[in-house]
């Protein structure tokens, strides 16, 4: 997910986003616990999405605070 997407979220899309984000890290963590997961890097990827997200809720709260 780019950088550039995630700003063209509302901010009820983003926590949506964070959530079905955070379920899949979940599935994806038992996946792996279980050695049925096939895709490792995914993973990583969704950690970094999810940081995304959550610095782009944390600038829009700031700019807001400003304002």
């Amino acid at each position: 997910m780019k950088t550039k997407e995630i700003r063209e979220f509302t901010d009820a899309e983003l926590a949506s986003k964070v959530a079905d984000l955070q379920r899949e890290k979940l599935s994806l963590k038992i996946q792996s616990r279980t050695g049925q997961l096939e895709k490792t890097a995914r993973v990583r990827q969704i950690r970094r999405d999810i940081a995304r997200l959550y610095t782009e809720q944390t600038a829009r709260a700031a700019k807001a605070e400003v304002k």
